[in-house]
C-alpha cells in the first residue's frame, strides 16, 4: 500500500485549464444549429425569382433621391477645414505641439489632443486657461478649467526651456483678444 506524506491537494478544476474561467459565471452558449434557426415565410419571394422581376429591380436599386448627397467623410472635411481655418479677423492663433499632445487656441476656442482623444471648448464653456512650466524639465502643462468645475490638463514637451517663454507670450495674445471677448458678449447678453 502506497501512502503519500504532505498535504493532500485536489487538482485545480476551471482556472487551470482555462484561464477565462471565472467561478460562478457561465460561459458563452454555443452555436444554434440550422434546424433551431427562424424560417422565412413560404409566400416570401427569393432573390433570384426577384432579380427577374422588373417590379422588384426598381426597387432594389437606390434612386439618385434616396442617395445621401454627402458621406460622413464629407462631413468630417468640413468640420475640419472650418477647424484648420483663420480668424475671420487675421487673429493670433496659438499652437504647440509633441509626438502625442497638440493644443490649439484660435477664434473658435481651444482645442486639446492626446493620441486619439480630442477635447474641444468654445469661448463661452471655458471658465478659465492655466499654464505651468515646470522648474526643471521641458514639459508644458495647458489646463482648461471649465464653469462647472472641471479641468482638462494636457502636457506638451518642449524641445527646449526657451519654448516656454515664447508659448506663454503667444497664449497671452489669443486669450486677451478671445476670452475677454467671450466674457463681455456673456455680459452684455440678458
Amino acid at each position: 500500500m502506497e501512502q503519500r506524506i504532505g498535504p493532500s491537494i485536489p487538482p485545480l478544476q476551471g482556472a487551470a485549464a482555462d484561464p477565462a474561467f471565472v467561478p460562478g459565471i457561465t460561459g458563452p452558449r454555443p452555436a444554434e444549429p440550422d434546424a433551431a434557426k427562424p424560417r422565412e415565410p413560404e409566400d416570401a419571394v427569393s432573390e433570384e425569382t426577384a432579380s427577374d422581376d422588373p417590379a422588384t429591380k426598381e426597387e432594389q436599386e437606390p434612386s439618385a433621391e434616396d442617395a445621401p448627397d454627402e458621406g460622413p467623410e464629407a462631413v468630417e472635411e468640413t468640420d475640419e477645414a472650418e477647424a484648420a481655418a483663420p480668424a475671420p479677423d487675421g487673429g493670433p492663433v496659438f499652437e504647440a505641439s509633441d509626438r502625442r499632445a497638440k493644443v490649439v487656441a484660435d477664434h473658435s476656442g481651444v482645442r486639446l489632443r492626446l493620441d486619439d482623444q480630442e477635447a474641444e471648448f468654445r469661448w463661452d464653456e471655458i471658465g478659465a486657461v492655466e499654464t505651468e512650466s515646470p522648474r526643471f524639465g521641458k514639459r508644458f502643462t495647458l489646463t482648461v478649467h471649465t464653469p462647472d468645475r472641471r479641468w482638462y490638463p494636457l502636457e506638451i514637451e518642449a524641445k527646449s526651456r526657451s519654448d516656454f517663454k515664447e508659448w506663454e507670450a503667444d497664449l497671452d495674445k489669443v486669450l486677451d483678444t478671445y476670452f475677454e471677448e467671450a466674457e463681455e458678449a456673456e455680459e452684455s447678453a440678458p
